[in-house]
């Protein structure tokens, strides 16, 4: 079993911009530089606002980052300051950076609870989550294509991810009783899958395939489905685990 050691010291920072390209091309650009970042996240305009909202703290309300960094206690302060210039260079405002366990804390809690946040910004919905993955380099592309997508839509659909990893999330509001909400979010799911496969990802980074995305892994990976499903078949012959799921075979066959 391998041990990994616990750092000697760790930082956080959080940094706004006016767009989310801004963000994004900072941590590309970090990436680049080949500045280690422990942890990376990347939140939309809505998102903060609903955080605002939910948790009471008075974050500028536009898409922001959340940086992690490990290592000894010269390198977490070289790592955080070689990353502000760069985000100073794309626009980056209100940079704030916290070393003790408490602060780093606190700038955290607010990626946590992101999702029940957003959930407040349309009371009694309920939420389908999505996701894609695409090469970095296509990220901040993707992502923009994806902001103005959300900007003709009818709810409001926070948008988040692990942008340092090419991953990000898409959280749709549907109201139960209103049948619309369900085909539009639909819609937006089969665009923002069609845009991410488009530029050479992955219909999902994180969330799976399950019963929602049998159809974009197929039109993800084509006829190599059709082997998954004989594998399946081979090693579950009476479809007894997870059935109807990710591969879903007819009953009997």
């Amino acid at each position: 079993v391998k041990l990994h050691a616990v750092p000697e010291a760790m930082s956080a920072a959080t940094c706004s911009f006016a767009g989310m390209a801004g963000a994004v091309d900072s941590v590309i650009q970090t990436l680049q530089a080949g500045i280690p970042i422990a942890r990376c996240e990347a939140l939309c305009a809505t998102t903060m606002r609903a955080i605002n909202a939910y948790s009471h703290t008075s974050y500028r309300e536009q898409p922001t980052l959340f940086l992690e960094f490990h290592g000894s206690k010269a390198s977490v302060e070289e790592q955080a300051q070689m990353v502000q210039q760069i985000a100073l260079e794309l626009g980056g405002t209100d940079f704030v950076w916290a070393t003790h366990q408490e602060d780093r804390n606190r700038l955290w809690a607010a990626r946590h609870q992101a999702y029940f946040a957003c959930m407040q910004l349309r009371p009694g919905s309920r939420a389908i989550s999505t996701d894609v993955c695409v090469p970095i380099s296509r990220l901040t592309e993707c992502m923009n294509e994806t902001a103005a997508d959300i900007a003709k839509a009818s709810m409001p659909i926070p948008m988040f991810g692990h942008v340092g990893d090419g991953n990000f999330h898409c959280l749709i509001p549907v109201r139960p009783e209103v049948a619309g909400d369900l085909a539009e979010a639909k819609a937006f799911n089969e665009r923002l899958v069609n845009r991410a496969l488009a530029m050479e990802g992955t219909c999902t980074g994180e969330h799976g395939i399950g019963l929602g995305k049998i159809a974009s892994l197929r039109k993800e990976l084509g006829d190599a489905v059709d082997l998954m499903a004989s594998l399946k078949r081979t090693f579950d012959p009476d479809n007894l685990m997870n059935p109807g799921k990710v591969v879903a075979l007819e009953p009997g066959v």
